[in-house]
This record gives C-alpha cells, sequence and structure tokens, in this order.
C-alpha cells in the first residue's frame, strides 16, 4: 500500500485495518467496511495483529496479506457464500 501523499485532485484509494476481535477484522476499502469472520477465513485465525494490519493492494479489486501468503478479491471479501472453503 503506498503510503505518500496523492498530488491534488487525484483519487486516493483508502485501504485499512480498522479493528480486530476474537471473532474476526474489520477491513475498511475506499469507504466500505467489510467483516472478515475467522469462521470464514481461516487463514487469519492464528495471525498476529500486525500480520493482519499489514495488507497491501495488489490490484483495485485484489488484496494481499504478504507475512501470511494470503490474497483475496473484494468478491471473496464481500460475499465468501459463493466460494466456499474446499480442501482435497
Amino acid at each position: 500500500m503506498n503510503t505518500t501523499s496523492a498530488p491534488p485532485g487525484s483519487s486516493i484509494s483508502q485501504l485499512e485495518v480498522v479493528s480486530i476481535s476474537a471473532h474476526g477484522f474489520w477491513l475498511l476499502v475506499d469507504g466500505v467496511e467489510y467483516f472478515l469472520p475467522f469462521a470464514k477465513f481461516p487463514w487469519f485465525r492464528d495471525a498476529t495483529r500486525s500480520q493482519i494490519r499489514r495488507v497491501e493492494r495488489l490490484r483495485a479489486d485484489h488484496l494481499y496479506w504478504p507475512a501470511l501468503d494470503v490474497d483475496l478479491s473484494l468478491d471473496i471479501i464481500g460475499d465468501p457464500e459463493k466460494y466456499p472453503l474446499v480442501a482435497k
């Protein structure tokens, strides 16, 4: 995530982990808040707060947590029921 100021008149993309609880965490992306419950996003369950807070925006709709090697689209975050967890 770029932490430098944008030139005047440029659009600024907002990405921030706003809160972490025992059940999941809240993520603010361009003014839209998402809740990622650990039950639906188990990759974050045993992560440290620092690992969860270090999120990068690879593209407008794609986020990446480098310390956890987790990448998720906003579509998956917004509607996890469409993408069930399957392990074989």
